[in-house]
């Protein structure tokens, strides 16, 4: 890829203040996946091209998103598609959960992403 793609600087200040103002499910999962807990490195807050994913790991090609409430509308889900859709072109995949299943199923969350990761 001869194009930067990865926290483009013009994003930078947007991501600082993410990382700053965590929600709390995203707050939850990265207490457990920070520091190679699942044996890899993972990223917050990480710039992919006009996007800033959840969480990214590197080693793995892989990005993880959160999605609250407001995910749930009509636009947003069209908004998320097409996001998917271009970072999935790039060679990434996507793993998403639910606010309520990082909050209500942690342990289950956390397999998934080990299965993901090994």
């Amino acid at each position: 890829m001869s194009e930067r793609v990865f926290n483009l600087k013009n994003y930078q200040y947007l991501r600082v203040k993410l990382r700053s103002n965590m929600p709390e499910p995203e707050r939850r999962l990265w207490r457990h996946i920070r520091g190679r807990q699942l044996g890899v490195k993972f990223r917050r807050q990480h710039g992919i091209g006009i996007f800033i994913v959840d969480f990214y790991c590197s080693e793995k090609h892989l990005f993880i998103e959160l999605d609250g409430a407001s995910h749930f509308t009509e636009e947003a889900q069209l908004y998320d598609r097409d996001r998917s859709e271009y970072l999935q072109d790039v060679g990434l995949e996507v793993v998403r959960f639910t606010n309520a299943q990082i909050m209500n199923e942690l342990d289950s969350v956390l397999q998934v992403l080990l299965h993901k990761v090994q």
